[in-house]
């Protein structure tokens, strides 16, 4: 995400929003929430799985809580209601929320990979970090991710399974590449694969679908083979957490896996130019530019900006060029 959404939060979309028009039936009992991120429309989509054992997949931002609580409430959720919270990994836009979800819906258990579990526990570290890299911003974009009471989570390994009640579940698939504690979650009665960052982010308005290989955590054939495990599971619709559902199953993960090569190939041939890391994400922006509707000569430049903020250049090539120099140091 670009640091630039911090800056023009005045002019957000969000105003005179309703709770419903933030939400999207998607069918099977499923619905999509817009959590708003720093008050900006379809950045960021929670899910409800409106079942016997309701469920709510991503929190959005600890700023989006708000908008969330008043989504589900009007998709009937009342504060007890809320059975389970899973989160496809830690990053801000996807958990940030999680603790203050938690203390709003007091009988929920919160679901997260092992791997991120004691972040989610004690966050300070991860707040740290986060604030090293956006300093502040960090408060208009995402807030303060609030701790999970350790007795409300439950960890999810390389396999998992979340109830949903009546015999419906999330089955979860361990899934990094994007990130160490990302895993992906298929429903069992709709098919829906709820694939968090691992297969990229996807931009409705131009059908535009770009890497999401952000540092520390990028590896390329990590990223790949998460890719294709999700194939392998044979899905029926892909929910994209950036931003929305997605019915081209094949064709999507077929394009996530050139755009990574793509990426990573481009950052590779910048380094061997010599370029440093600031010329190299020029470079990188400028090769890939024609990739992408959004980017097109007559595209609305509104779209343009909001396509940017979503997948930025700089975060996509430091986290390839972040894995490139390991490679350099392991060889």
């Amino acid at each position: 995400m670009s640091d630039d959404i911090a800056t023009t939060t005045g002019n957000s979309e969000q105003s005179g929003s309703s709770a419903l028009s933030d939400s999207t039936d998607l069918g099977h009992d499923v619905y999509q929430i817009d959590t708003r991120m720093a008050g900006y429309a379809g950045i960021t989509a929670g899910y409800l799985i409106r079942s016997s054992r309701p469920c709510l997949v991503e929190t959005g931002t600890a700023t989006s809580a708000p908008v969330v609580r008043a989504a589900l409430a009007a998709l009937g959720i009342a504060a007890g209601d809320l059975a389970t919270v899973v989160v496809t990994h830690i990053h801000l836009d996807h958990a940030g929320g999680a603790g203050d979800i938690a203390a709003m819906f007091p009988s929920a258990e919160i679901v997260v990979h092992e791997k991120g579990a004691r972040h989610l526990a004690d966050p300070a570290r991860l707040m740290a970090s986060a604030r090293m890299v956006y300093g502040d911003a960090l408060d208009v974009l995402f807030g303060s991710l609030s701790p999970v009471p350790a007795g409300r989570l439950r960890t999810l390994d390389d396999t998992g399974l979340v109830d949903l009640g009546d015999g419906r579940r999330l089955d979860s698939y361990y899934s990094p590449g994007h990130a160490k504690h990302h895993v992906g979650l298929l429903d069992s009665l709709s098919g829906d694969l709820y694939v968090g960052d691992a297969a990229g982010v996807y931009f409705p308005e131009t059908g535009d679908l770009r890497p999401a290989t952000p540092p520390p955590d990028f590896d390329l054939a990590v990223a790949l083979a998460s890719i294709g495990k999700f194939a392998s599971i044979g899905p029926s619709r892909l929910l994209f957490s950036h931003y929305g559902p997605v019915s081209d199953v094949a064709g999507t993960l077929e394009r996530s896996a050139e755009e990574i090569s793509v990426w990573v190939a481009a950052t590779r041939a910048a380094r061997s130019a010599g370029m440093d890391l600031d010329h190299a994400v020029e470079a990188v922006r400028q090769r890939t530019l024609s990739r992408y509707a959004a980017f097109a000569a007559d595209a609305d430049p509104v779209v343009t900006e909001k396509f940017e903020r979503i997948s930025g250049a700089e975060a996509n090539v430091s986290g390839i060029w972040h894995w490139l120099e390991g490679l350099d140091q392991a060889g």
